[in-house]
């Protein structure tokens, strides 16, 4: 007979394992993050802030999570999340989540 020990233990086991797949599940290709550049209704323009700009092409699915949930209200300068397949061409915009930027990392005098 198992005991309720024994059970918890294994169940607490398979959730810890099943977290990180749940995790990259959300995305079934790259997340490239960065700075708003440009948005249209077709298209978002994004800057990594290390030196790449990728632009990625709206689809009738694209779902926009975070702080904002509408692709109308993303605007310049937001910082964003964009899950694509990085090979594809024309690079489609399969989910954007729209996020605080990260904090200024920097040397203090």
């Amino acid at each position: 007979m198992i005991s309720k020990r024994t059970t918890l233990f294994a169940l607490s086991f398979a959730v810890a394992l099943a977290a990180p797949l749940a995790a990259s599940a959300e995305c079934d290709g790259r997340v490239f993050e960065g700075k708003v550049d440009k948005v249209n209704d077709k298209q978002i323009f994004v800057d990594n802030r290390k030196g790449d700009k990728l632009a990625f092409t709206k689809t009738d699915n694209t779902a926009v999570s975070g702080l904002k949930t509408k692709w109308e209200d993303i605007k310049n300068n937001d910082w964003v999340g964009v899950c694509s397949k990085m090979l594809e061409k024309p690079r489609k915009a399969y989910s954007v989540e729209v996020k605080n930027p990260p904090a200024e990392t920097g040397v203090e005098e």
